[in-house]
C-alpha cells in the first residue's frame, strides 16, 4: 500500500538549499512508490498519512507542533526543545564543588548555526549572535575558575564537565542514527578532543548503549541523531539532533545501504497505525 508522507520545514527553509538526511530518505520513499510532499510553515494544510516535524531550530515554535497534531501520525511531534540545558547531566556552575576539566559550548544545536541561517533570534531578548561560530570553536578549560565569567553569564552558553571517552591517547564519540526501530551506531575516533566528522581519523560500527536507547525513548524522539560518550562505563548524552544534515561526500555502498535501512524504519508506523517509540 502506498502512502503520502509530509515533511514539515520551517517557513524560512523555503528559499534555502535542503541537504538533510530526511531528503535522502525521501528519495528512497519515492523510489518505493510513496508520495512525499514538503511543507514550509503552517499556513497551508496538506492532507497526508504521516508528517515528520523537521523544523531546524533548537526550540520548535508551538504553532508547528500544534499543526503536526492535525495528522494521523506525527514523528517527533513531541520534541520541542533540544538545547543542552534541557537534557545535559554534565552542567556545572562557578560555585559547584567540581575541580576537573570543563568544556564550554553553545546551548544550541550546532553552535546556533541553524538559527542564524533561518534568521531566528536565540531568545526572547532578540539576541541573534552566538559566541561560537561552529562546534570547532568550543573551548576546554582546566577547571571552572579558568572560565571567563562572561561565559557563565551568557544564557546561550553552557559549561559542562569534560568527561571524554578515550583510549590509546585518542578521543571517541558515539553517534546513534535512527528512524523508528531502525538504528545504526558508529564511533568516531580523533586526536582532537573535539570529535566530529571533520576531526575524525577512524570510524567503526558498534552496538548502541542500552541507556542511550532508554533516554531516546524518554525524550520522545522518533527520528534523529544522538551523540554520546561512554565514560567509566556511564553513557553521557552530549547532543540530540532531530534535523541531521547529509554528508556532501559521494555515497559509498555501505552508506547507501545504511540510509535505506534507516529510511525503511518509517514503514512500521504505517503498519501499526499509531506513533510508536524506539526501544
Amino acid at each position: 500500500m502506498n502512502h503520502k508522507i509530509a515533511i514539515l520545514f520551517h517557513e524560512n527553509d523555503r528559499l534555502q538549499p535542503l541537504n538533510y538526511l530526511v531528503n535522502r530518505y525521501a528519495e528512497i520513499w519515492h523510489e518505493d512508490g510513496h508520495e512525499v510532499v514538503l511543507l514550509y510553515g503552517v499556513r497551508q494544510f496538506v492532507p497526508a498519512d504521516l508528517v515528520i516535524v523537521h523544523v531546524d531550530l533548537s526550540v520548535v515554535p508551538d504553532e508547528y507542533l500544534e499543526f503536526a497534531k492535525r495528522y494521523p501520525i506525527a514523528l517527533n511531534g513531541e520534541v520541542k526543545d533540544i538545547r543542552k540545558s534541557t537534557f545535559s547531566r554534565l552542567l556545572v556552575k562557578p560555585d559547584d564543588p567540581y575541580d576537573g576539566k570543563v568544556i564550554v559550548k553553545s546551548n544550541y544545536n550546532y553552535a546556533a548555526e541553524p538559527e542564524r541561517r533561518l534568521g531566528v533570534p536565540l531568545d526572547a531578548r532578540g539576541v541573534s549572535a552566538s559566541f561560537f561560530g561552529s562546534p570547532l570553536d568550543y573551548q576546554i578549560y582546566e577547571n571552572t575558575k579558568a572560565v571567563p565569567s562572561l561565559l557563565f553569564a551568557d544564557p546561550n552558553v553552557v559549561v559542562e564537565k569534560f568527561l571524554p571517552e578515550t583510549g590509546n591517547d585518542l578521543y571517541s564519540i558515539r553517534t546513534l542514527l535512527f528512524l523508528g526501530d531502525h538504528i545504526r551506531c558508529i564511533r568516531f575516533i580523533s586526536r582532537n578532543p573535539i570529535v566530529n566528522t571533520f576531526t575524525r581519523i577512524q570510524t567503526e560500527r558498534l552496538e548502541p548503549h542500552p541507556d542511550i536507547l532508554k533516554l531516546r525513548k524518554a525524550m520522545k524522539f522518533d527520528f534523529g541523531k544522538f551523540d554520546y560518550v561512554v565514560h567509566e562505563g556511564q553513557a553521557l548524552l552530549l547532543d540530540a539532533n532531530k534535523t541531521t544534515g547529509a554528508s556532501a561526500a559521494a555515497p559509498v555502498p555501505r552508506r547507501i545501504s545504511d540510509r535505506r535501512y534507516r529510511a525503511e524504519g518509517l514503514y512500521a508506523y504505517f503498519e501499526r497505525g499509531m506513533v510508536v517509540r524506539g526501544d
